[in-house]
């Protein structure tokens, strides 16, 4: 039977996508709010014998993981199948370990979280630091899937003599697959975070490349104060405006007006987060990944 695909809020055209590249089935679910706040659901659906398929992106996850947790668990408790959860951005990767007495590991409470309402899941480049996979953390089917090729293409279409460069070593995973794909030179620099919001960026090197487009390529956008030094690092060094490339545009506190001011010659980002910046489509390889590696669907 045709999987059953639900899009949490912001994620219909997603879904509707997925739904037609899967052969699926889109379903009908409410959500709202009550007037103090707590969370309504109600699938319009009957999902009994059906793999269910939620379609969430959860940037600014503390407003709408209980309500995925209500419409999840009511799938399962109304006779689904398997319960799927594809989350093109996924959120609580950044608190890995204990830096400080008594902090939260959030990472693994969202994980058991998450585990305990679905029995698989499918993201795009989550921000892997400590841990090698999701699978340390998640009880469940957790697969990872790579924009890189997806941005590889965009780079070849759109851009004549790339120089990528990445922000941080962090930034290596991404950058220096892509540079390959495209048969381009690369460049990491080095950074040094002092706060949420303040951080430094090292000058680079680049006197062999100076016809070149600069690139910086990154896997969050969020505040965009990486980008922002990043630039001003670029135009020190003589080169022309580079061109902001994320995966996933969270753009926190007004990060893309303030990266916008800075006059990058472009900013581009993957669809795994509804922004005016998309301009890279996610689903065909959301739906790739999910009917090659999702075991429950195989069936």
């Amino acid at each position: 039977m045709n999987p059953l695909i639900f899009a949490m809020p912001d994620c219909d055209q997603l879904a509707d996508r997925l739904a037609g590249l899967m052969a699926g089935d889109r379903g009908l679910m409410e959500m709202r709010r009550f007037p103090d706040g707590e969370s309504y659901a109600r699938l319009m659906d009957d999902v009994s014998g059906r793999n269910v398929v939620f379609v969430v992106s959860l940037v600014r996850p503390d407003d709408k993981i209980l309500a995925l947790m209500f419409a999840a668990s009511t799938a399962r408790e109304l006779g689904a199948k398997t319960v799927g959860l594809v989350v093109p951005y996924l959120p609580y990767m950044r608190q890995d370990r204990r830096f400080h007495e008594g902090e939260a590991i959030t990472s693994r409470w969202f994980a058991r979280l998450v585990s305990s309402f679905a029995d698989w899941m499918v993201t795009i480049d989550p921000h892997l630091h400590r841990y090698h996979s999701l699978d340390e953390i998640y009880d469940i089917e957790a697969h990872s899937l790579r924009a890189a090729p997806l941005i590889s293409a965009w780079i070849a279409d759109k851009v004549e003599k790339p120089l990528l460069v990445g922000p941080d070593t962090e930034s290596t995973q991404w950058v220096s697959v892509v540079a390959e794909s495209v048969g381009a030179p690369f460049t990491i620099l080095e950074k040094n975070r002092k706060g949420d919001r303040e951080v430094e960026v090292s000058r680079p090197d680049v006197s062999a490349w100076k016809d070149h487009t600069p690139i910086l390529v990154d896997d969050i956008i969020s505040t965009a104060r990486t980008m922002i030094e990043t630039v001003g690092r670029i135009e020190e060094v003589g080169l022309r405006p580079p061109i902001c490339i994320g995966v996933h545009a969270v753009f926190a506190e007004q990060g893309y007006e303030a990266l916008k001011a800075v006059k990058p010659a472009d900013i581009v980002t993957c669809n795994t987060i509804a922004h005016e910046t998309n301009a890279i489509e996610v689903a065909e390889l959301l739906a790739d990944g999910i009917l090659d590696r999702v075991s429950f669907l195989k069936h």
